[in-house]
């Protein structure tokens, strides 16, 4: 058996890359159905090549440091949230992903695409996510800005670009890669994108290892997360732990919160602490219909 990357998927087969570069065709054996387990873009996998014109057979799926559902995606170490000036950046969907990811021991960026169009929007994003252990870059895929320290800061990751659709995923990857991936424009009636990315695809060039996935606008948490357990997903908040006048405390409104003295003082900022109580809303409806 040899050991390669699945670095895509295509109608019950499958397509893996060695350390070598080479390519191999491969199905899935029925196992893995029993098992209840299957093949994601990304994972490392042991297979059996073909002989001639025959497909191989993927044996073994290694175990797996990360894994995603939207997108299903599998290892990725490093989450570049892409948000851009249009469509309007949803920051409460950019900290359901900064949750999962960190969850899944993911790092993060932010990356503010098409800074062009507007210079204001990563200053506002690094103020918002100070502290919270998410570098924000400003680049821009039409004029090559801000990439070169983005492709440093890549460089030995398996990444993933992930975002609202229209934020120009598949134009920054393009930039980054030196690729010519389809891309989508804005609708100008409803300011968003068209996803023009269907099928997840590891794509490697030049030391990159970058998964193209398809552009989404909803991500759920985890349904099993206990509510007391989400602040545990804000780094910002961690300094404040036990300085609270209840415990545990869930930063909501409790008197006495040292995270709501802190975002009063001004070293939280308001909007972030806003959104965590949103989401700390929904975790806990969800918790309480967990066995309806």
């Amino acid at each position: 058996m040899r050991q390669g990357t699945l670095v895509r998927g295509f109608g019950g087969f499958y397509a893996v890359r060695d350390a070598e570069g080479q390519e191999f065709t491969l199905r899935c054996k029925k196992k893995f159905r029993r098992l209840g387990l299957s093949p994601l873009v990304g994972d490392e996998v042991l297979f059996t090549p073909g002989e001639g014109e025959e497909h191989g057979w993927l044996e073994e799926i290694l175990p797996r440091s990360s894994q995603c559902l939207r997108p299903p995606v599998a290892n990725v170490s490093l989450l570049l949230i892409v948000v851009a000036p249009v469509p309007e950046p949803d920051l409460l969907l950019v900290d359901r992903m900064m949750v999962r990811a960190r969850a899944q021991g993911m790092d993060m960026l932010l990356v503010v695409n098409k800074c062009d169009l507007d210079a204001g929007l990563a200053q506002e994003l690094q103020a918002q996510y100070a502290g919270a252990q998410a570098p924000v870059f400003a680049v821009s895929a039409e004029s090559g800005q801000g990439l070169g320290a983005l492709r440093e800061r890549m460089g030995g990751r398996l990444c993933c670009l992930t975002g609202q659709s229209g934020v120009g995923k598949s134009t920054l990857l393009n930039a980054l890669l030196g690729l010519s991936l389809e891309t989508g424009e804005i609708s100008r009636k409803i300011q968003r994108g068209k996803n023009t990315t269907r099928h997840a695809e590891l794509l490697m060039k030049d030391g990159l290892r970058v998964l193209d996935t398809a552009g989404f606008s909803l991500l759920e948490l985890d349904g099993g997360m206990e509510p007391v357990t989400l602040k545990e997903y804000y780094p910002e908040f961690a300094a404040y732990e036990g300085k609270c006048r209840f415990e545990p405390c869930y930063h909501d409104r409790e008197p006495g919160c040292a995270v709501t003295a802190a975002c009063g003082e001004g070293a939280i900022h308001p909007q972030r602490l806003a959104r965590y109580r949103a989401l700390l809303a929904e975790v806990r409806q969800t918790w309480r219909e967990r066995y309806d």
